[in-house]
């Protein structure tokens, strides 16, 4: 049996009470490929978290139970004492620096250096870089990863696959490590880039490094690694051999816990066949979040999920049709052509967003409840402005009024509408929002990851006021969110993306495995008769 080098022992970690990892127990050995895998928010980066000492944990009460590196027991405070323990990490988001080589990237803070007449009187830091050596030591780490490319090239203007494997050639040249993370290493990845670097994962843990591979792609956990642990909902699940598993068994796992699906056809749920809007090949450059040209329609009256895991463009969609990045592509609403990258005349036209970032976008956190409610439909649709002697003012009266009626409807926890929205709780700030919305009176609302980071009782309360929206005032919803049940619990269709397009759409009801199948992009890879294609 090989020899264990990481083991976490009974690993749990609490935020103010809220248990997010509990009794965590699985090992990695020299020389295996261990896979973890899970939904966002299952606990994975929360134990990344811990084994790299980062400062989110110690600051809010440590963590119980053991993590043990290479057989002694550890308590890492700094990614820095993570890495004298020989654990090293591959990121998604590249941390180089484009005018430097490859050599002077991957040598970055370790250089090597020798003394001079100068150093001698003034002190180390005057030594001079020792460029042989240093430029061996980057072609032995390329040459491990099978990487042709010359060590003095400059790093900007390479391809993303070339810096990825810089990433992980900085990685192995470092000294001691044992251990080496790779978190979602293919996200940003063609195909062919993706297998290579898969290859190379292969031929480093065939010298004897432990490797976590992050990943939600389970085609590449079933081709590369040796076992696979799933978490969700912060605990653990199974801990199993890729052999003796496949990508429909992980994918119920993954996504497999219950839930509880309302019923969203009742008699006062009247959907039209008239199609409200329509998109066509749209190209949307948000960061992390790329669309890389989708087609989609909305009905009159329907609420349509939009899912799928982190980076593969769900929030994009929204974003791009409202103007918040730059975007290309077709967009008709109401039968009438709509002006992208142009968020006021989107607004105009009775579309309302709520963005999912409620603190960077959604939020004037140094203003009013009140005024917050009311910037949006003020702005751009004059509401709440009295016309005095040519000019427009601001009628408190009509905006305090609007303010408090909203705070009453959503349940707005305040002393008054006066009080700072930033002084709010995170659930509290995220009904301004809503509020600040439904002030527009649109037809037709956006709204992206509405219980981010809130309480269950808060969840609740939104969830249950866009189903009433829709059923009572036949407003037509696009909800985008990371947690998988509460599109199922509204939810006339979902609408799953991934690597920036349509992967398909499913019903609510459809099964556990196909949802997570389809979200990781591996529903191709089955051949099981109960997957039927979608349409």
């Amino acid at each position: 049996m090989s020899e264990t080098l990481l083991c976490f022992k009974n690993v749990s970690k609490s935020y103010y009470g809220n248990t997010v990892l509990s009794d965590i127990c699985f090992e990695v050995s020299a020389g295996e490929i261990h896979a973890l895998i899970g939904e966002n928010g299952a606990g994975k980066s929360t134990l990344m978290n811990i084994l790299f000492g980062m400062s989110v944990i110690h600051s809010t009460g440590g963590y119980e139970g053991d993590v043990i590196i290479d057989g002694k027991k550890t308590f890492i405070k700094t990614p820095f004492e993570a890495l004298d323990a020989g654990v090293g990490m591959v990121h998604q988001e590249f941390m180089l620096i484009p005018g430097f080589t490859i050599t002077e990237n991957i040598k970055l803070n370790r250089e090597i250096t020798t003394p001079n007449i100068a150093s001698r009187v003034l002190g180390k830091r005057l030594e001079t870089l020792d460029m042989v050596k240093m430029d061996a030591d980057a072609r032995k780490a390329l040459d491990t990863l099978s990487m042709d490319i010359e060590e003095f090239t400059l790093v900007e203007g390479l391809p993303v696959g070339h810096k990825q494997f810089i990433e992980i050639a900085r990685e192995i040249d470092k000294t001691g490590i044992k251990i080496l993370v790779f978190d979602e290493p293919t996200a940003v990845l063609t195909e062919s880039e993706a297998q290579n670097l898969l290859a190379a994962m292969r031929r480093l843990a065939q010298t004897g490094i432990g490797i976590l591979f992050i990943s939600h792609r389970l085609d590449e956990i079933i081709d590369v690694a040796d076992r696979v642990t799933v978490l969700r909902d912060g605990q653990l699940v199974k801990t199993m051999n890729t052999k003796d598993t496949d990508v429909v068994e992980i994918a119920q796992l993954m996504i497999g816990r219950e839930v509880t699906i309302t019923p969203v056809q009742t008699d006062a749920k009247k959907i039209s066949d008239e199609v409200m809007l329509s998109v066509k090949d749209l190209h949307v450059g948000m960061p992390g979040e790329m669309v890389r040209g989708i087609d989609l329609e909305v009905r009159r009256g329907e609420i349509v999920g939009i899912g799928g895991l982190a980076g593969q463009g769900k929030l994009g969609i929204a974003n791009g049709i409202m103007g918040t990045y730059p975007s290309t592509g077709e967009v008709v609403f109401n039968g009438n052509p709509l002006a992208l990258n142009d968020p006021r005349a989107t607004l105009a036209s009775g579309i309302a967003f709520v963005s999912e970032d409620r603190k960077g976008v959604g939020l004037l956190l140094n203003e009013s409840i009140e005024l917050n409610i009311a910037f949006t439909a003020m702005q751009v649709n004059g509401h709440f402005l009295s016309s005095l002697a040519g000019w427009n003012l601001r009628n408190d009266r009509e905006i305090r009024e609007n303010a408090e009626r909203m705070i009453k409807d959503l349940d707005i926890r305040c002393s008054s509408s006066l009080q700072s929205t930033g002084s709010l709780s995170g659930g509290n700030q995220q009904k301004v929002c809503v509020a600040r919305a439904l002030t527009q009176k649109p037809q037709f609302l956006f709204v992206s990851e509405p219980t981010r980071g809130i309480d269950i009782g808060a969840k609740k309360l939104i969830l249950d006021l866009l189903l009433r929206l829709s059923e009572e005032y036949g407003m037509t919803i696009v909800m985008t969110s990371s947690e998988l049940a509460e599109l199922r619990s509204i939810c006339n269709r979902i609408v799953i993306i991934c690597d920036g397009r349509v992967e398909g759409i499913l019903p609510p009801d459809a099964s556990d495995a196909e949802f997570g199948l389809m979200m990781s992009g591996s529903r191709g890879l089955t051949k099981n008769a109960d997957l039927e294609p979608v349409h």
